[in-house]
């Protein structure tokens, strides 16, 4: 795996679309770290990832655009979880990278006839070549694929290379087993005044109820009511 690819990187995409994915990951919930903040490791970052050629780092409007186009394009994989599509301020970073770096054709060594950034670009067209990622990714039925994790309070990217691409998870050990867990105690909760679904009037004494519970017999649970 190339050096900017996440260590504990264990569902990875193909590439381009690996960079799209690793540059997503740049912030980990997990951790609380970001790549993104320090302009130095961002630059180092960048620079491993063939997205940044200058010596000199970022600079503070530099690296708020990329943090902003990193989280807009986690609000697209959101929408390839399942989850609701970008609003247009996600969506703006990314316009904002569209607009001050234009795309420019590139005829290679054998003839081949390539759509990449301009280099005079520079610094855009690190940003501008993920989203180029992304539309070759759209055109050729892998984009679906890539996915933000579940769990709200993760999403890291991950690639599904399931038959079924119903992954949900960027773990199933970690946070697909969290949140299942979170489900199942909020649905042992029982409403306010309320008991195994017949309503009960208050009472300052504590009274003693039958329930079944997940398919257990009745058995005493003591509530105030």
């Amino acid at each position: 795996m190339p050096s900017w690819v996440p260590s504990e990187e264990t569902k990875p995409a193909p590439m381009p679309l690996l960079l799209v994915q690793s540059f997503v990951n740049t912030w980990d919930g997990d951790r609380g770290s970001d790549l993104l903040l320090d302009p130095a490791a961002a630059r180092d970052w960048l620079t491993q990832a063939g997205l940044w050629s200058t010596e000199s780092a970022p600079d503070p409007a530099e690296l708020h655009l990329a943090r902003g186009a990193r989280e807009g394009i986690r609000a697209m994989l959101v929408a390839n979880s399942g989850g609701p599509p970008p609003a247009p301020g996600d969506l703006q970073p990314l316009q904002a990278v569209v607009q001050a770096s234009r795309p420019a054709l590139q005829v290679g060594p054998g003839g081949q006839v390539t759509l990449g950034p301009d280099p005079a670009d520079q610094p855009g067209a690190g940003l501008l070549t993920l989203l180029l990622a992304i539309r070759d990714a759209q055109r050729d039925g892998t984009w679906p694929r890539l996915k933000a994790c579940g769990n709200p309070d993760c999403r890291w990217a991950f690639y599904d290379r399931s038959h079924s691409r119903a992954g949900a998870w960027c773990s199933m050990a970690t946070c697909g087993n969290r949140i299942k867990n979170r489900k199942l105690r909020q649905r042992h909760r029982l409403p306010e005044h309320v008991a195994c679904g017949r309503r009960v009037r208050p009472s300052a004494e504590p009274r003693m109820i039958r329930c079944s519970v997940a398919g257990r017999p009745g058995f005493g649970l003591r509530w105030h009511l």
